[in-house]
């Protein structure tokens, strides 16, 4: 049988692969992108970025599972590139104080694209809590991570590692839940 007997599927599944590859790399380097606009704070070792921004519209634009593979993908590459907060890279600052966010990124943006599967992407209404539990993902392994790596108490890495960030946070969210279902309506996806 000759490739032009081929079923249309075959021709397509390759093709929506190579786009789905392509996605989940560009919304990598959108999240190393958003890492290099940093605030440092003098008394916490975690900086304000957008990062967190990309993770959302990752989920909710990719999926779980491509939203997921994006923040896998930014954190394999941060280990070589200079793609995390601040230009910084490696195994130090992967691991480090704020390692923990890092793969909050990766469970939030399952858990974002989990939601936006099931609907909750494509209102404002039903997109601000996608991402607000997305946020509260990423927190979940943060604070505990920087309580570990600083060896602070529960309540010093709360204070530290959460409420510092909990305004612009909220911000990033009603932001990305205003543009994720206009793009959506913009592009016809229901």
């Amino acid at each position: 049988m000759t490739t032009a007997h081929l079923p249309l599927a075959s021709a397509v599944l390759p093709r929506k692969r190579a786009v789905t590859v392509a996605l989940v790399v560009s919304f990598a380097l959108l999240t190393a992108a958003a890492a290099q606009f940093k605030v440092s704070l003098p008394f916490t070792p975690v900086p304000i970025t957008g990062q967190t921004f990309a993770v959302l519209l990752a989920g909710g634009v990719l999926g779980s599972r491509a939203g997921a593979a994006s923040q896998v993908v930014y954190w394999i590459a941060g280990l070589a590139f200079p793609f995390y907060a601040g230009g910084e890279r490696g195994w130090e600052y992967a691991t480090g104080a704020t390692g923990g966010y890092l793969i909050g990124f990766v469970a939030a943006a399952w858990v974002v694209g989990n939601l936006a599967e099931r609907g909750q992407d494509r209102t404002v209404a039903s997109a601000i809590p996608a991402f607000l539990a997305g946020t509260v993902v990423i927190y979940l392994f943060g604070v505990p991570w920087l309580a570990s790596e600083i060896n602070a108490s529960w309540q010093e890495a709360v204070e530290l590692g959460a409420v510092p960030f909990v305004l612009g946070d909220l911000a990033k969210i009603v932001l990305a839940g205003v543009l994720l279902p206009g793009a959506w309506q913009l592009t016809g996806k229901r």
